[in-house]
C-alpha cells in the first residue's frame, strides 16, 4: 500500500503546480474513489474533517506555511501500483481542472465530509475522522 507522501508526489508530477488546499482535496479525493473502485485504501494516513476540507495531517505537517507546491520530495511515486496510479489518474481526469476553493466547497456539500463535522460550529477547529466507511458509502452510491 503507499502512503499519503507517495500519493501527493504523483499528484504533483502529473498535475503540476497546485495549493496546498487543492492538493490536499486531490489526495481526499483519490482515497475516496480508489476505496470504491478497488475496495481498499490507496494509504494508511487518516483524513480530518477540518473547516476548509478534508486535511491529511501528515501532508500538512510537512507544508505547514507553504501555499503552493511544484514537487513532494518526501513522496516515492514508484511506490504506487497500476491500479492505484489509474484511480489517481482518473480523479485527476475529472477533478484537477478545479481549483482548490471549488473542491473545498464541494466536499462541504457531500455527506462524509458534513457527517465528520455535525454538531460543530462553522470555522470551528476539528480533528475528527472522515472514515472510509463514510466515504465508500457515500461516492459508492454515486
Amino acid at each position: 500500500m503507499a502512503s499519503v507522501h507517495d500519493v501527493a508526489a504523483y499528484i504533483l508530477r502529473e498535475q503540476g503546480a497546485m495549493s496546498t488546499w487543492k492538493l490536499q482535496k486531490l489526495v481526499y479525493y483519490s482515497l475516496a474513489w480508489h476505496l470504491v473502485w478497488d475496495d481498499e485504501p490507496l494509504f494508511e494516513e487518516p483524513i480530518q474533517a477540518w473547516a476548509n476540507g478534508p486535511v491529511v495531517r501528515a501532508l500538512y505537517d510537512k507544508h505547514r506555511g507553504v501555499f503552493k507546491l511544484d514537487c513532494w520530495p518526501d513522496g516515492n511515486v514508484s511506490a504506487l501500483k497500476q491500479n492505484e496510479r489509474e484511480s489517481i489518474d482518473a480523479v485527476l481526469k475529472g477533478y484537477g481542472k478545479r481549483s482548490g476553493h471549488w473542491l473545498s466547497e464541494l466536499t462541504h456539500q457531500e455527506p462524509p465530509w458534513r457527517e465528520a463535522r455535525k454538531g460543530l460550529a462553522s470555522g470551528a477547529r476539528s480533528t475528527r475522522e472522515i472514515t472510509h466507511g463514510a466515504m465508500f458509502d457515500y461516492y459508492g452510491a454515486l
